[in-house]
């Protein structure tokens, strides 16, 4: 990690955005010690809820066995395939067998959504996660995550698209909250117009952060442009000052 680049950002955001909480960030490697290992069993059965202390501060890494949710393994790209009944499990369950999360209408129609969702397989056997300020020269992050209340979250958006033609620069696909900070935004990562996702709509993970707080997440290809852009962009403006003012007040 460039340390001018993370101290940059450091400077501009608590310049722009007063005491709004630091983003967190990930990266995938082979080797072990750029943070405290997460063992089997040892943290909240959904990897939303670990994250809350790397949010505070304290870098973690996972590697599959780390991960006791099905999901969490899939969609941090430890595993490709999902459980039986998966497609029940999405809509209105089976009566006497499994419980459905009723977040699809039927199970043909999770069947469809899951012939359009992609996978990865994760590129290293750890996924390391840090906070901002805590990122060394040996880290490589990949992946930018903010928790932003909704006047952040407006800044955030709206910094996202600055330099975009496409309205839809920034996209909030439907999936698992995890899904939404890791796999979407690392597919992401080498397109030609990279996309912010906005995301933790999740219900089932939403128990695991504020009730107050939505996710947006970068690749860091996307996330330095941001950086660049911060001086000559809306932030500057009076617009601005008052939001900030009323970040500040919260």
């Amino acid at each position: 990690m460039d340390m001018h680049t993370r101290d940059t950002f450091t400077r501009l955001w608590s310049k722009y955005f007063g005491g709004a909480e630091l983003p967190i960030t990930f990266y995938y490697t082979d080797e072990e010690g750029h943070a405290q290992s997460v063992e089997p069993e040892s943290v909240s059965r959904c990897v939303i809820g670990a994250l809350t202390d790397v949010r505070k501060g304290n870098s973690l890494y996972f590697d599959a066995d780390s991960i006791g949710c099905p999901g969490g393994k899939r969609y941090l790209g430890f595993a490709e395939g999902i459980m039986p009944g998966f497609e029940y499990f999405l809509s209105y369950g089976i009566p006497g067998r499994l419980e459905g999360e009723r977040y699809c209408k039927s199970p043909e129609l999770v069947k469809e959504i899951m012939k359009n969702t992609p996978t990865f397989q994760a590129p290293g056997r750890f996924i390391v996660f840090k906070r901002w300020d805590r990122l060394e020269e040996s880290d490589n992050p990949e992946v930018v995550i903010f928790y932003a209340k909704p006047d952040v979250l407006s800044g955030l958006f709206t910094l996202a698209r600055f330099d975009e033609v496409d309205r839809n620069a920034v996209s909030a696909p439907f999936g698992s909250g995890c899904s939404t900070i890791v796999q979407y935004p690392y597919l992401e990562k080498d397109s030609e117009h990279p996309k912010a996702i906005v995301g933790m709509f999740d219900p089932s993970a939403r128990p695991f952060v504020p009730p107050d707080v939505i996710t947006l997440s970068v690749p860091i290809s996307k996330f330095t442009r941001m950086i660049d852009n911060m001086e000559e962009s809306f932030l500057i403006t009076n617009t601005w000052s008052r939001m900030r003012k009323r970040i500040d007040s919260v």
